[in-house]
């Protein structure tokens, strides 16, 4: 179903907001199905993309430095992540994604179902045109001119 033939900033900033908020329902319950909070799933998703620093954990989840101690040591105790020190400064702690911690992602992915309902509507060429839409729109960085 086509979209109006002229979609403003409002438009597309509202129709984000509902998707995100369909998005963040479906993955908070998945994680929940895991016995996992969502800001426990959303720092193991984060972890996916490889070993973080504590600090940036906190920064790249929005909150605080001692919330961020608390979440990564509930998972810790799981197994699902382990700290070890940065090779670049020992001093800094690096949280790195266990594989139990890779198997739980994968499963809290896996039981998306709204989510990959949505997607499996697309075919190959609307999942490149969507990718490369969001990757434009969310990694876009303003120049210096």
């Amino acid at each position: 179903m086509p979209g109006p033939a002229h979609v403003g900033t409002d438009q597309l900033m509202e129709l984000l907001s509902v998707s995100l908020g369909v998005y963040y329902a479906d993955f908070n319950a998945a994680a929940a199905r895991d016995k996992l909070t969502a800001s426990q799933g959303k720092t193991l998703s984060v972890l996916r993309h490889g070993p973080t620093p504590m600090r940036a954990l906190a920064e790249t989840l929005a909150c605080d430095a001692s919330n961020i101690t608390g979440i990564v040591d509930r998972l810790e105790k799981r197994g699902l992540v382990r700290r070890e020190p940065s090779p670049g400064d020992r001093r800094v702690k690096n949280v790195v994604l266990t594989p139990e911690g890779e198997h739980a992602i994968d499963t809290i992915r896996a039981n998306m179902h709204t989510t990959l309902a949505g997607l499996s509507t697309l075919d190959d060429k609307d999942r490149a045109t969507l990718y490369g839409l969001l990757d434009r729109v969310f990694t876009a960085r303003p120049t210096d001119t």
